[in-house]
């Protein structure tokens, strides 16, 4: 899984060398992107492994986010919530299901 942060000109910190565009492109098979914390342009992009997405835990995020924006989010699926609060929730979940976190 890959957590980067997004700044205000969408390219991650982390990773200047690739442009923000190729960034938001590269999203490898079998993984959702989705933004946690931060409203408008911020907060942490977050490649998630599809099978996350059944974990009550992750079904219950992706339930507030259908609460809070509907169901035709535009772009990349933003959750409301802060994104320590993502992060731990989605580490559960790839315990459970045991992906390695490094995947």
């Amino acid at each position: 899984m890959v957590w980067k942060r997004k700044n205000a000109g969408g390219e991650s910190p982390a990773r200047s060398s690739a442009g923000a565009g190729d960034e938001e492109k590269a999203v490898p098979r079998g993984h959702v992107p989705m933004v946690a914390g931060g409203e408008e342009g911020g907060g942490e992009r977050v490649l998630v492994p599809v099978r996350l997405l059944s974990d009550p835990s992750v079904a219950e995020l992706l339930d507030m986010a259908a609460r809070r924006y509907g169901y035709c989010q535009p772009g990349v699926l933003r959750v409301p919530c802060d994104a320590g609060h993502f992060r731990r929730v989605v580490d559960g979940a790839m315990r459970r299901c045991g992906i390695s976190s490094s995947a």
